[in-house]
């Protein structure tokens, strides 16, 4: 069974596995088998959900939310994360040039009144800022999150993708800590816990939400000779440990990280899931993690 775990000291509490949604128009499920795959992880003990305006272009908050219309109680048995700022072209903004960034008031609180519109939701627990913009005016993000804030709208807010130095910056202009940074790590990608990213969140006692685990799946199908080795070196810690799979290997490694992450699933196969959950009773040593940082970098450790 999955565990509730506080992102923050005194902050909200999400399950140590979050299954996230942002391949949920892919998942062809009618709004009947939405719900039932949202009640079969809830089972397992991941209450806490991830999405994103974007996702879908635009329409996976609202596919959830159909499915959430049909048995509106089970809003009281999950965590909402959702996320803005970014804008893309899109159909349905025919007068975009190209994909940008908007961190401005007025865009944050539209994106959250629209996501509360197609989620069926009174209010989000977390709105994280997407993506760093570089005409962010943190002075005019604190406003808009004080204002969603007293209106109910929003609970606690975060970032994704943020630098230590562009987390401290919204930090400094925030009278309540943001409760995570969500970020990609995986063995293909973890240079978050190279550029100080993670030192940081284990500073303030801050758990990540680490996206891409399985970095789109090219460590199971990549050719390049990164993701061949990385696959051979999951293969052989898969048999030492006896894990099931090596997707089990990978959430254990990123688990072992001591900022404690919290990986998201990609997943709408609740089989995959369950495997998932079966790998939070797997504990790698430092020196099959380090295997796995040396297949990834083609070198051994300095």
């Amino acid at each position: 069974m999955v565990a509730k775990v506080a992102l923050t000291p005194n902050g909200p509490q999400f399950s140590e596995l979050v299954q996230g949604y942002w391949r949920l128009g892919a998942w062809n499920m009618s709004p009947q088998e939405r719900l039932t795959f949202l009640k079969q992880h809830i089972e397992l003990g991941i209450s806490t959900v991830d999405h994103a305006d974007i996702y879908g272009d635009y329409s996976c908050e609202q596919l959830f939310g159909e499915a959430l219309a049909l048995e509106p109680s089970m809003r009281d048995q999950i965590e909402i994360v959702t996320k803005c700022d970014i804008k893309l072209c899109s159909s349905q903004f025919a007068d975009r040039k190209i994909n940008h960034y908007d961190t401005g008031k007025a865009h944050i609180i539209e994106s959250v009144n629209n996501s509360l519109s197609r989620l069926h939701v009174e209010n989000i627990d977390v709105l994280l800022i997407h993506r760093p913009d570089a005409l962010m005016d943190a002075d005019e993000v604190a406003e808009a999150f004080a204002e969603l804030k007293v209106q109910g709208k929003v609970n606690h807010f975060g970032v994704s993708n943020f630098t230590p130095s562009q987390f401290d910056l919204l930090q400094s202009r925030l009278e309540a800590p943001l409760v995570t940074n969500q970020v990609e790590i995986n063995p293909l990608n973890f240079e978050v816990a190279h550029d100080g990213t993670l030192d940081q969140l284990q500073m303030k006692r801050t758990k990540p939400m680490a996206w891409s685990c399985l970095a789109g799946g090219d460590i199971f199908s990549g050719q390049s000779e990164q993701a061949v080795r990385v696959r051979n070196e999951l293969e052989a810690i898969r048999e030492e440990i006896g894990a099931a799979s090596i997707d089990q290997v990978i959430y254990a490694w990123v688990r072992r990280l001591p900022s404690q992450p919290l990986p998201i699933i990609g997943s709408g196969n609740i089989d995959r899931v369950r495997a998932a959950v079966d790998a939070l009773t797997l504990t790698l040593t430092r020196e099959q993690w380090y295997r796995v940082w040396v297949a990834s970098k083609g070198h051994g450790v300095p």
